[in-house]
């Protein structure tokens, strides 16, 4: 457990951004080394509190590396510009935050399917059942301000009829849904626990739905 999740969470404060905002014109190894101490005042331990105030309803959450692998990118920049965390509730699905320069992103859902997973993803779309319960949680969740996103196929998969009442779910490849709340005045302060937690909800049944139908 990380030292600072003992620590009541006060609000993420603007240098987190400032900081992404900063490493994005100077993401190298000596810059970095240099501005570190806000990395870890301004990112990492307010998260680390964020999240651990929000683990016993949702569980806990892994803070991803700073670092970039680079072995096989072209892009030999060796930090991330944004701090993302997840909260599994099974492997590979789960609620999602992240910060960077453009503010918080809130999301939830599974980001890859294996081919096995995907199979029983397309097999509960094409369910009457299944699949019209997945359309209404994702038209509840458009409601409320989410993007619905994932990778997608340009046509419905082979074996699917083009005309499928769900063509447009049966696309997906990875199914995810995230909102970009920026940088609101409740973020600075305490009250980001609840505020985070009540879109956590918002997408609570779409990651069960997931879990249920998409999970290994």
């Amino acid at each position: 457990m990380s030292a600072f999740a003992g620590i009541p969470f006060a609000g993420i404060p603007s240098d987190a951004f400032r900081f992404y905002a900063d490493l994005e014109q100077n993401n190298n190894r000596d810059w970095w080394l240099e501005h570190k101490p806000v990395y870890d005042a301004a990112v990492k331990e307010p998260l680390t509190q964020l999240l651990a105030e929000l683990e016993p309803r949702f569980g806990p959450a892994k803070l991803f590396r700073p670092n970039r692998d680079v072995r096989f990118s072209p892009d030999k920049s060796p930090y991330k510009t944004a701090q993302g965390a997840f909260a599994a509730v099974d492997e590979g699905v789960g609620f999602y935050i992240q910060l960077s320069a453009d503010g918080l992103l809130i999301g939830g859902g599974c980001h890859t399917h294996t081919p096995a997973q995907l199979a029983r993803f397309r097999g509960a779309v094409d369910d009457p059942a299944s699949g019209e319960a997945l359309q209404e949680i994702v038209q509840k969740v458009e409601a409320a301000g989410f993007a619905v996103e994932g990778e997608r196929l340009k046509t419905v998969p082979r074996g699917f009829e083009k005309d499928h009442p769900r063509a447009e779910l049966l696309k997906h490849k990875s199914l995810t849904a995230g909102v970009n709340v920026g940088q609101p005045g409740w973020l600075a302060g305490p009250g980001a626990v609840e505020e985070v937690a009540q879109r956590w909800e918002d997408l609570r049944p779409l990651v069960e739905w997931e879990g249920r139908y998409a999970a290994p």
